[in-house]
């Protein structure tokens, strides 16, 4: 259903975007409409480490529990998040972080698509619009911490 892609350059190294992002505990910290987030899991592979979380999204009447298992690649600079249990049909996301002059490029992708109907429709709306917070979210949370 929607699909958002963006690529951003930021004045920060690929390595503390991708560490700001591979936070997830943090995310209620700075992210909109994050309520709350439990890590249940983290596994490490060697070459990636495998983290389960949850996370509770809250946007206006709505509020959600979901389960993600996100795949952290430290070498490439890579995360991707695919569902696992919660409001959704499907969700995954996908960040890639690779330094240029100046700074950094950061890659995001997000595809995913309600169950409930209604929450469909009011996200279908604002999505783009929801998306570009999400992005200026973690913008800001660099600066906070990297300013």
């Amino acid at each position: 259903m929607p699909t958002h892609s963006e690529t951003r350059k930021m004045p920060y190294t690929a390595q503390q975007m991708y560490d700001l992002v591979a936070d997830v505990g943090d995310y209620p910290k700075f992210l909109p409409w994050t309520a709350a987030a439990r890590i249940k899991s983290v596994d490490d592979k060697g070459d990636h480490t495998v983290m389960d979380a949850d996370l509770v999204i809250s946007f206006k009447v709505f509020r959600e529990r979901f389960t993600s298992r996100v795949v952290l690649w430290p070498e490439p600079k890579k995360i991707d998040t695919e569902y696992l249990d919660g409001p959704f049909k499907y969700m995954k996301s996908n960040w890639a972080f690779r330094d240029v002059d100046g700074g950094c490029e950061v890659d995001f992708f997000v595809d995913f698509e309600f169950r409930n109907r209604v929450l469909q429709k009011i996200i279908g709306v604002v999505f783009n619009e929801a998306m570009q917070r999400v992005v200026k979210a973690f913008e800001k949370r660099a600066q906070a911490l990297y300013g």
